[in-house]
């Protein structure tokens, strides 16, 4: 991730929570994930690797269905307010680990040589300049058998671009994910039995003209869940 995109999530790590549309896009990508993976018994099981947690909403959902979380996001802004979250409420989950780092080998000693039965990234990809390199990054952190699965919007033309004001393009790398490239990317990495579908469907806020910082207009965005097994 680059020096434009943690400057800006530091600089809205306190208010990211307020947005519908994260709050909205969060929602459906946990009832998302918990569709395409295996039911309680098993997920109850799982050690999951959270990467681009922001201020850890998707980390907080999940982490009740599973063993541990480690979270980890590149600006520290964020890993500070899902900090405070779980320093703040009781009722928060206890087998949540929030790190600041970017994080770009399975071999960092922030993992302490950790490997993980399931990786997870939501609406981080189109921020990430090296695609290839966070894949074989994230195969490199889980266990034999192990599963990614990541959700991102998609591009599905020029109209994709609108996802974003004008005035917040600074590290935006792609204006959302294409499905032949990201299965040629996961099985590059070294994935199996990958798969690439549409996961749901959101309505969001845009500019009504890009540009004018009007967010007015509305436009459904379709988003894609990419998934994917280590031989």
């Amino acid at each position: 991730m680059t020096d434009a995109n943690t400057a800006r999530f530091n600089a809205e790590a306190l208010s990211w929570d307020s947005n519908p549309d994260v709050q909205q896009a969060t929602a459906l990508a946990h009832k998302a994930y918990l569709a395409h993976l295996p039911d309680a018994p098993t997920l109850s099981t799982f050690s999951v690797l959270e990467l681009g947690c922001g201020t850890g909403l998707l980390s907080l959902a999940l982490a009740p269905s599973v063993r541990s979380l480690t979270a980890i996001d590149a600006a520290p802004g964020m890993i500070a307010a899902l900090e405070s979250k779980l320093a703040n409420n009781p009722a928060a989950p206890q087998n949540v680990h929030p790190i600041a780092v970017l994080l770009e080998s399975p071999d960092d000693p922030v993992l302490n040589g950790q490997r993980f039965d399931l990786a997870v990234s939501h609406l981080v990809l189109h921020h990430i300049p090296d695609l290839p390199a966070v894949f074989r990054t994230l195969h490199g952190c889980l266990v034999p058998g192990g599963k990614v699965m990541v959700t991102d919007f998609e591009n599905f033309g020029p109209e994709a671009r609108r996802f974003h004001p004008e005035s917040k393009m600074d590290g935006v790398e792609r204006h959302g994910i294409e499905r032949g490239e990201i299965r040629r990317v996961l099985e590059e990495a070294g994935f199996k039995d990958v798969k690439v579908e549409t996961a749901f469907e959101m309505e969001k806020r845009v500019e009504t003209e890009p540009g004018n910082g009007v967010l007015e207009g509305r436009m459904v965005f379709p988003f894609l869940i990419c998934e994917g097994t280590k031989a």
